[in-house]
């Protein structure tokens, strides 16, 4: 295994330690200097007092040609006053999208990025903040009258709500029936209408309807402007720093009305959405800091008369009849991704402004005639009540009220068993590649996974996809193979992984040397063969082996772990960062559970009190020195054959036991186990008192944007919000004082 066991101190100690000799041992050990118990304090600390991280303070002055590389770890370093710093997970996610100017040997903005990608990948190998277990393949099943399927596949990025453009249907109606797992809500004009997460079906019928952006993602996962739409583009950068798109849309484009699209109906959305009449109708604020002179100006106006903001959203101005112009603000400018910012779709503007309200630009930024921000007596907004209903309301009539712009328009929607259908939209121009649809009528439903298939063989269904795992794929292959060509399937790599993750900054499982001693002690590949059936694999980091910028990192040379299966390894990795005791501060000598011994000024009240799910074994303090042991407690949710596989490949395993580690298991449903990992009471489930630091769920990598910035923060500020994976890299820690 490749290791970096000069970053962290051997304990010494003697053969037998008893009474004050235990803790002068540990001292000697100088575990204070460890970089775990570094980050183990930081709580003690003050940001930018005492300590700040690396890339807040150098960050921005840095670029790739900066970087020197180890060729036998592939981690990257600067020098920053004299001194060599090693890269940290904040550090490379944070310049992997915020600073990609070519220099060196890296020529385009793409080569930066997939250069500070791959360090990215090679440290989170090393920090293996969660153990990816599985990566399966996914299996789409046709009704064989839906045509076009193999031609035209779907992929991690293309679902078939994308994908159905190019197909056709030889059904006699010449209709399509989709299912999800998901929930319709009925609220498809807006999915996030409301709501911090939409639901993935309504997402689905929501970009079936709502089109002709002027920046689409790709059948590849890129972001590409969309030439079916857009007549000219200009980039500029300002002089503040900012970063002015300015989009000249085609003057022929249409709703499903017939009605005629104008450059209004590209920014009336953006422009209602982020006043406080569309606070007050959603009950949530919309984020805007991208957009220049959205925050402190136009988010604080609220009509003629206020005291506070300006009526002008200084980052919009309205050209002429199809030209707009959109100011990105000085922080964002250079993204990596920032054709994304230039993205707008055409809504029509009656819908969100209300009747008889202009768009104005008297060149200060455009804004909103005073008639949308108009109260009623008890001083609501009246456009926030039309806008909830507009968003809300799932009757036809509502539906109907205002024309759609994508390829299909919604027609209805049964409340009482969740059932949307979908018409052609015959003014739609096109796609980013100018692709219209055949099919006349969608019928979306809720799919229920034990019927699907009884569902799908009765009619009721014309497409089951994501089919996964050992036994519901032969049964999918099985089915169409013998079905006399009524049946067809096609197949992707998922872009994601079933894993184990962790609360990275609780427990044993804060210390990287535990959870790559679990890493170890698995054997992941037979793990992903026996959950998959043979239809997956497993992946060394949080990545898709499809996308651009992973097989750029290998044709850059990526240095990854695989963790093969090694008790010995394990031991040797534990060992080396001080699980080396008794709980009553004697040496372990290779019986029962080892500990790990921690300072008492290192140590937080909730490590303190941390002990497996039946108290059998917990933190012990041996004369001022407190001993952590060697157990996982582990949330598993129920039904779930990934927790039941779990049972045999972690808490069961022999090597675990071998090592000197013990896993508690707890079942129970997947709000609790969220509650769990979040440590609050967002499902209203936690208790208070954290008990859990492994937790097996799933992620996946199905977005155009790969980016983890402010994810991997040490900034207490954000932490809690943002953080990932509740890791700190001490590798981005600086030390002020």
């Amino acid at each position: 295994m490749k290791k970096l066991l000069a970053l962290i101190l051997t304990i010494v100690m003697a053969v037998t330690v008893f009474g004050t000799a235990f803790a002068e041992a540990v001292d000697a050990a100088n575990i204070a200097d460890q970089p775990e118990f570094d980050v183990m304090t930081l709580g003690n600390y003050k940001y930018k007092e005492d300590y700040i991280s690396l890339y807040d303070q150098v960050g921005s002055g840095i670029t790739i040609a900066d970087v020197e590389e180890d060729e036998e770890t592939g981690f990257g370093y600067i020098t920053v006053d004299g001194e060599k710093k090693l890269l940290g997970l904040d550090f490379l996610t944070m310049a992997m999208v915020y600073n990609c100017t070519p220099a060196g040997e890296y020529e385009t903005e793409d080569d930066v990025y997939a250069a500070w990608w791959r360090l990215y990948i090679t440290r989170w190998n090393y920090l293996l903040p969660e153990v990816p277990l599985y990566s399966n393949e996914y299996y789409d099943l046709y009704n064989a009258k839906i045509k076009g399927v193999q031609e035209y596949p779907t992929n991690p990025f293309w679902g078939p709500h994308k994908a159905l453009i190019d197909w056709s249907s030889e059904k006699e109606d010449n209709s399509i029936i989709l299912g999800n797992h998901t929930e319709l809500s009925g609220q498809f004009r807006v999915p996030s209408f409301g709501k911090s997460s939409p639901g993935a079906s309504d997402n689905d019928i929501g970009m079936l309807t709502t089109g002709l952006s002027t920046v689409e993602t790709t059948k590849e996962g890129a972001f590409a402007w969309n030439d079916t739409v857009v007549d000219a583009h200009e980039e500029k950068y300002n002089e503040d720093g900012t970063l002015t798109y300015t989009i000249k849309i085609k003057d022929d484009l249409k709703f499903s009305d017939g009605s005629a699209i104008t450059a209004k109906d590209y920014i009336a959305f953006t422009m209602a959405s982020h006043t406080p009449v569309y606070t007050e109708a959603a009950s949530r604020e919309t984020n805007g800091r991208i957009l220049f002179g959205w925050e402190g100006a136009y988010q604080l106006y609220t009509g003629p008369g206020s005291e506070e903001g300006t009526k002008e959203f200084a980052g919009i101005h309205l050209i002429d009849e199809y030209t707009f112009s959109v100011t990105v603000t000085a922080d964002y400018a250079n993204y990596f991704y920032k054709i994304s910012y230039a993205g707008f779709d055409a809504q029509p503007a009656a819908a969100y402004l209300g009747e008889g309200v202009e768009i104005k630009d008297d060149g200060n930024g455009c804004y909103l005639s005073d008639e949308f921000y108009a109260k009623d007596e008890e001083g609501k907004y009246l456009q926030a009540a039309k806008i909830k209903k507009l968003c809300t309301d799932t009757s036809a009539e509502n539906y109907a009220e205002f024309p759609w712009s994508g390829p299909y328009v919604v027609k209805s929607f049964d409340n009482s068993d969740a059932t949307a259908i979908l018409e052609k939209n015959e003014y739609y121009k096109g796609n980013y590649e100018g692709a219209t649809p055949k099919i006349g009528k969608i019928i979306y439903k809720k799919t229920v996974s034990e019927t699907q298939i009884e569902d799908f063989k009765a009619g009721g269904l014309d497409v089951i996809a994501a089919i996964t795992g050992g036994a519901d794929t032969d049964n999918a292959l099985k089915l169409a193979d013998e079905s006399n060509g009524a049946y067809v399937y096609t197949h992707y790599s998922r872009a994601g992984y079933g894993k184990l993750g962790f609360r990275a900054d609780y427990g044993p499982a804060q210390f990287t040397s535990v959870r790559q001693a679990i890493a170890l002690c698995m054997d992941r590949a037979q793990f992903a063969k026996d959950f998959t059936g043979g239809y997956g694999g497993v992946v060394d980091g949080p990545y898709y082996t499809g996308s651009w910028m992973y097989k750029a990192a290998v044709e850059q040379g990526m240095l990854l772990d695989s963790y093969a299966t090694s008790a010995d390894a394990a031991i040797e990795v534990l060992e080396a960062d001080g699980w080396v005791w008794n709980a009553d501060g004697t040496p372990y000598t290779g019986e029962g559970i080892r500990y790990k011994a921690i300072p008492a000024d290192k140590i937080n009240e909730n490590d303190k009190n941390y002990k497996s799910v039946d108290g059998a074994y917990k933190t012990e303090e041996v004369n001022g020195v407190y001993l952590m042991p060697l157990v996982i407690n582990w949330y598993g949710t129920t039904p779930n054959e990934f927790t039941d596989l779990l049972q045999t490949g972690f808490r069961e395993n022999d090597n675990v036991k071998k090592v000197g580690m013990a896993v508690y298991n707890t079942l129970g449903d997947f709000a609790p186990m969220l509650d769990e990992l979040y440590q609050q009471a967002a499902y209203g489930f936690y208790s208070g008192t954290p008990m859990y630091c492994a937790f097996n769920f799933a992620t996946g990598f199905n977005s155009a944007a790969y980016d983890y910035a402010f994810n991997m923060t040490i900034d207490p500020a954000l932490y809690d919000d943002y953080s990932q994976y509740y890791i700190k890299d001490y590798a981005d820690i600086l030390w002020l004082k």
